[in-house]
């Protein structure tokens, strides 16, 4: 059994990571920080509540950390978390820098411990289901990839504010952006050029509530976006190729259900309704050819399956620090190119070494 201690009990702790701990054979969610409370008590009986970091790393049961806090905090806790040689587990972004990544892995190193980013958007159903269309070579060679994540938020969200401030990490580039060019990372490689804008499109704000990115590689555009200012709703992907399109709206639902419960019990989890699934149209034998795709099951319980079966020496990590130094480094090319009005060349030499 792998005990593991759940730094933070806000959006990222609550509605993810103790669901998902609790719901993986052979993992437990045996502690928390909480500062003041004593809410993921009343949620999870037996679980041992303490006051601060240290205070859980002085808890030698443990065998995992799960940071959980808001971003601009990742850097300074999860050092203290390594240099006590413990496994760790850090909700995205890892780090508001490459530089800071870049420091942690090399203190993973020499720890000889692991370091994992949380980047559960490998499982999401729509992604999955994207990753399989192209593995078929369904739309013939792909020559546009549109992914958005939208949402319809005017106003700051007063219960966590931190997501507003930019010197705390937020922002929708590295809370949303992150999620949407690590799954173009890892469908395409690292691309040659980027080009962005970042945008406040809500009233009063100092921090970026909108964004569209555009990846260039040979032959292939990849255009990423995401707007709190979306009342209608654009399609999660949108993809050309020379045989023909797909599109899918409605975004992966695993969220919205793991926000109702303390674990996952339905035999049916992460299954799309028919109605949500995306559409294919293709031309076969000189005849247009529109059919609905049937979606993959979601499951964000196989990244904790993964962090299980890697601290047990059965398989890799199902993510690494290394994927998480590219989407970093990625947005800091976004940020330059927004703010320069051109498109930035991906220098990718400066890579660190993993593992």
């Amino acid at each position: 059994m792998i005990r593991a201690g759940l730094v933070g009990f806000g959006l990222g702790g609550r509605v993810f990571h103790a669901p998902l701990l609790s719901s993986v054979e052979g993992m437990e969610l045996a502690a928390i920080v909480e500062r003041s409370s004593n809410k993921a008590e009343q949620r999870y009986p037996g679980i041992v509540t303490y006051r601060n970091l240290e205070a859980m790393l002085a808890d030698a049961s443990l065998d995992l950390i799960v940071l959980t806090t808001p971003s601009g905090t990742h850097y300074e806790m999860a050092r203290l978390v390594l240099e006590a040689g413990k496994n760790l587990v850090v909700d995205k972004p890892l780090c508001t820098a490459s530089a800071q990544i870049a420091e942690l892995m090399r203190l993973a190193r020499s720890r000889g411990v692991l370091l994992a980013p949380f980047h559960n958007r490998h499982w999401d159903g729509d992604y999955l289901t994207v990753k399989k269309l192209l593995a078929e070579d369904a739309l013939g060679r792909l020559v546009w990839f549109e992914s958005t994540l939208d949402r319809w938020r005017p106003a700051a969200r007063k219960d966590r504010l931190w997501k507003e401030d930019p010197a705390s990490g937020g922002g929708v580039l590295l809370d949303l952006g992150t999620h949407l060019a690590d799954q173009a990372l890892m469908l395409f490689g690292k691309p040659e050029r980027v080009g962005a804008e970042l945008r406040c499109e809500r009233s009063g704000q100092t921090v970026n509530d909108a964004f569209t990115v555009r990846l260039h590689y040979p032959e292939l555009e990849v255009v990423l976006g995401a707007t709190s200012l979306s009342a209608l709703e654009r399609p999660r992907f949108y993809l050309r190729g020379t045989k023909g399109n797909y599109w899918k709206w409605a975004v992966d639902k695993q969220e919205a259900e793991l926000s109702k419960i303390t674990r996952i019990t339905d035999p049916a989890w992460g299954r799309e309704p028919s109605a949500n699934w995306g559409t294919l149209r293709v031309e076969a034998d000189g005849a247009v050819v529109t059919q609905p795709v049937e979606a993959i099951p979601g499951d964000y319980r196989q990244y904790y399956v993964g962090i299980r079966d890697a601290l047990l020496d059965r398989a890799p990590a199902p993510t690494t620090p290394l994927e998480a130094w590219r989407v970093a480094r990625l947005m800091e090319w976004v940020e330059a190119s927004s703010q320069e009005h051109r498109d930035i060349t991906c220098d990718w030499s400066g890579e660190p070494i993993w593992p």
